[in-house]
């Protein structure tokens, strides 16, 4: 037994919110369903959001249950965010699944936004489809939210007759991709933080420290030690000149930014990016990945693969990547099958490659892919896990010596000030 949070609504379109005890996931649904509730979300209960101030206990094999209505804390925060689109997604494809219809569902899910503009942009799609105007249009209304990838997705799904099925998987694919972030940002947390306060570190020893030295210094009649010299010299230059290094740093910055944001410097420093040891590798990884799983899900909710593979390729972080890619559907429009064109590209690795090419001849494409984006998201993971361990060590030990140069030089100084051997 276990506890699960959970989230349903009833017919009236109440959100329910609370913890379930049961064996698994299947077992807490099907109380739900005994009960009269429509399941949305249930997780294990140690993984869940908490997003809810009150919570309500039930028990799986009572008679009795006690329900309390939840209420949402507000959010501070005017910026639709990809959690939101993906318990949105996952939320929308729940009720669906429940037989509810689609206006309905809208309703449900607006009062169960704690987002302030999301819910307003869940309204607006809602007045759109009760106009008579399908979901993938009423979506369309709103590209700054739901990405072109996300629209065709939905589109794919009208037009089968499988929009909650689809939306399904789309909640996979979105969950799996934030999960991803999730674990890059949490590994690159600690390295950032070590990284900030070894440089604030050595800023205030060079600005506030060693200038109360200096001034000592100043009244020998003695030449320095030469290590002593140039990290007075360096010290002097920081605190004179620190608005010009200031200023500097900053022009930089903003014209990098603005390079970044051509066409043509994007796809530049992108080739730069790729032939970085260790980097380049571990970049081609997560484009593999990230293709992988992008093209199978749109392969198995129906989307015809040149439409997909232009979906896929607007996606791709990398332009060097993504430009390659053209060449694979024009292959691939001429008839040609999509694992040797792949191959050509000299990104994806062997292994992938022929899985993909099993996958074609087998006629499961789309289950392949999605095989082939597992392996590599584990790969990217125990790479990113690899680098996070040598880094570390590498940042302790270059602080370790420009403060130990910092040191050296001052006790040299003062060993030469009391005509002391060093």
């Amino acid at each position: 037994m276990g506890s699960y949070s959970y989230k349903a609504t009833n017919r009236a379109g109440t959100i329910i919110k609370g913890i379930l005890e049961g064996t698994d996931e299947q077992a807490v649904a099907a109380e739900l369903d005994s009960l009269g509730y429509i399941p949305i979300r249930i997780r294990a209960a140690s993984t869940t959001r908490s997003d809810s101030n009150n919570r309500s206990t039930l028990k799986t094999g009572g008679k009795q249950s006690a329900l309390a209505i939840s209420f949402s804390l507000p959010s501070f925060s005017a910026r639709v965010t990809g959690k939101d689109i993906l318990y949105f997604t996952q939320d929308l494809a729940a009720l669906l699944n429940g037989g509810l219809p689609l206006d309905r569902s809208l309703q449900i899910l607006i009062g169960g936004c704690a987002n302030k503009s999301f819910r307003n942009i869940i309204s607006d799609i809602l007045n759109s489809v009760e106009k008579g105007h399908y979901l993938s249009d009423a979506l369309g209304q709103h590209p700054k939210v739901f990405s072109h990838f996300y629209i065709s997705m939905v589109k794919a799904g009208e037009a089968g007759g499988i929009l909650d099925s689809v939306l399904e998987r789309m909640g996979i694919f979105l969950e799996t991709a934030q999960e991803l972030k999730d674990y890059v940002f949490s590994a690159m947390l600690y390295p950032a933080f070590l990284a900030g306060v070894g440089a604030i570190s050595i800023i205030l020893l060079l600005t506030f420290v060693i200038p109360r030295f200096s001034m000592i210094f100043e009244t020998m009649d003695k030449s320095l030690p030469l290590a002593t010299q140039i990290l007075l010299s360096f010290s002097n230059g920081l605190k004179m000149w620190w608005w010009l290094i200031a200023l500097i740093f900053m022009t930089a910055g903003f014209w990098f930014y603005k390079y970044a944001g051509t066409q043509h410097g994007r796809y530049r420093l992108d080739g730069i990016w790729l032939r970085l040891p260790l980097v380049g590798d571990l970049i081609r990884k997560i484009e593999v990945a990230r293709f992988s799983r992008t093209l199978g899900t749109l392969v198995h909710s129906g989307v015809p693969i040149l439409q997909a593979l232009e979906l896929v390729r607007n996606i791709l972080s990398n332009r060097v990547i993504a430009k390659a890619l053209d060449q694979v559907h024009s292959r691939v429009k001429e008839g040609a099958k999509l694992g040797g064109p792949l191959e050509e590209m000299g990104v994806f690795p062997p292994l992938a490659i022929q899985m993909i090419m099993v996958g074609e001849e087998t006629g499961h494409l789309d289950t392949m892919l999605l095989r082939v984006a597992d392996n590599y998201e584990k790969i990217v993971r125990n790479l990113i896990k690899k680098f996070i361990n040598m880094l570390e060590p590498t940042m302790i030990l270059l602080m370790g010596l420009l403060i130990g140069f910092i040191v050296i030089s001052m006790l040299m100084a003062i060993f030469s000030l009391n005509d002391l051997p060093f």
